[in-house]
């Protein structure tokens, strides 16, 4: 099942990312700016947010590709030993 997500501002001002079907809307990040990085940016914190959240997912979907890469290295190992063990 594909999730869609959203940006949101919560009550206290911070940007969070969040499940748009998720009825709780319980945020998976949030970013909370200074006030002096607020002062900076004003309405453009959303733009930095967005693209502070755009870097972290691409970093986690290269985890996640590292992680099933191992997996896979591991396995052939695993039918490479089964095959030395077994009786042709």
């Amino acid at each position: 099942m594909s999730s869609f997500y959203e940006i949101i501002e919560l009550l206290n001002g911070d940007v969070a990312l969040a499940r748009a079907d998720d009825e709780s809307n319980e945020p998976l990040v949030t970013i909370r700016f200074s006030e002096e990085s607020l002062a900076f940016l004003g309405e453009e914190k959303f733009m930095v947010a967005k693209a502070m959240i755009e870097a972290g997912m691409e970093a986690a979907g290269d985890i996640a590709d590292q992680q099933a890469e191992a997996m896979l290295d591991d396995l052939v190992e695993e039918l490479s030993d089964t095959e030395k063990l077994m009786l042709h």
